[in-house]
């Protein structure tokens, strides 16, 4: 089991910053933060100040990139293309499902649904990419 201080600590800052701005642009109005809301039924005014859920999608940001720098230096997966498989492994088959049970539980509909999941799938693949391809 690889000890933190093994891990590239460097790569984790980018793939952190990496996934951080990637939340940014994804719920931002020119991609789908206007979908985002409506789907939500709510408006920013409902919302409130993103403070707290910023700092919290960045923790979130970092937690995942240090698990899956973690798990990629157990099973020695040193590619992009190996990383990009793993988060897509992780981000369909383990976050995408466990939010399916949410979503039909919750009443979030497919859109709101679509829209969680894809970018969380995504953020996961950016991170997985960024530290398969990282250089040791």
């Amino acid at each position: 089991m690889p000890e933190l201080t093994d891990l590239s600590w460097i790569a984790i800052l980018v793939s952190t910053i990496g996934a951080g701005g990637l939340s940014a642009a994804w719920y931002s109005p020119a991609l789908f933060g206007n979908a985002w809301r409506a789907a939500l039924g709510k408006s920013d005014d409902e919302l409130g100040s993103p403070g707290l859920a910023i700092a919290g999608s960045v923790f979130s940001c970092f937690v995942a990139s240090i698990s899956l720098a973690i798990l990629l230096s157990w099973f020695g997966l040193d590619s992009v293309t190996t990383g990009l498989g793993v988060g897509t492994l992780i981000g369909f088959g383990v976050v995408a499902m466990t939010m399916l049970s949410d979503a039909l539980f919750s009443g979030w509909g497919v859109r709101l649904y679509s829209i969680q999941t894809s970018y969380r799938v995504t953020y996961l693949m950016l991170i997985g990419g960024i530290q398969g391809g990282w250089p040791a």
